[in-house]
């Protein structure tokens, strides 16, 4: 695949192609072990070789990371005051136009996949695929069958809004507490879904997670705040559920 220098640099985080256009005088820039100052200069990116400042540089059109993300950051590319997921990334591994598939609260934890793909993205997200998505809880209120019953048939929130059926598992109850841990898989996004589907049926979310999506299950490996790239067998799966 052919293309113009400036652009893979900014590609690959290295600014608009005016500050490229600088950076290239005042670093030195090989490809193929000679000197190019001319961001307009064509390389092959399968079989030219880059290096800025001895440092090698690989093109990569998208990029997919799975973030175990933490609490206390919220799911946006930028943000004037709080810290971002964006944040979290190395800056070696920022790629221009990177952003969150989805969003998780700021006091949510799990699952969060990055990319620039912006097509696997749209089809992940949208309702018309039905792509899965699985919460954990604890929750304030003793979770019965009969709510079992309600999530599977689909019900109305907030007196206004309709949730598709979804699937709630009571995995353990704690009535000294009054305290129920549950699964949740639902087939939305909708703007705090899982706390208000909970409220709904009179009970409150006090810790939330996402343990996968698409099927796709978080790294039990990486800790919160870590992140790696998908192996290209959890991308095709994940593409799989997409279509």
């Amino acid at each position: 695949m052919k293309i113009r220098l400036d652009k893979m640099l900014s590609h690959l985080g290295y600014g608009s192609r005016k500050e490229v256009k600088n950076l290239l005088k005042k670093q030195e820039l090989l490809v193929n072990g000679q000197r190019v100052k001319d961001g307009k200069a064509s390389i092959e990116t399968t079989s030219d070789q880059v290096t800025l400042a001895g440092e090698v540089l690989v093109y990569e059109a998208f990029v997919y990371y799975m973030l175990h993300k933490p609490k206390g950051v919220i799911s946006a590319t930028e943000d004037a005051r709080e810290r971002t997921v964006i944040d979290l990334l190395r800056p070696e591994d920022l790629r221009a136009g990177i952003f969150p598939v989805g969003r998780l609260d700021k006091d949510t934890t799990g699952f969060l996949l990055l990319t620039n793909d912006g097509s696997l993205a749209h089809d992940l997200l949208s309702p018309k695929k039905k792509v899965p998505k699985r919460y954990l809880a604890t929750v304030d209120g003793l979770v019965t069958s009969k709510d079992q019953a309600l999530f599977a048939e689909g019900f109305e929130i907030d007196g206004q809004e309709w949730v598709k059926p979804s699937q709630l598992e009571i995995l353990s109850v704690d009535t000294s507490r009054q305290q129920s841990h549950i699964a949740l898989t639902i087939v939305e996004g909708k703007f705090h879904q899982v706390k208000r589907m909970m409220k709904t049926v009179g009970k409150t979310v006090i810790e939330l997670h996402r343990e996968s999506m698409g099927g796709l299950t978080l790294d039990q490996n990486l800790k919160r705040g870590d992140y790696r790239q998908l192996t290209e067998k959890e991308l095709a799966f994940l593409k799989e559920k997409a279509n």
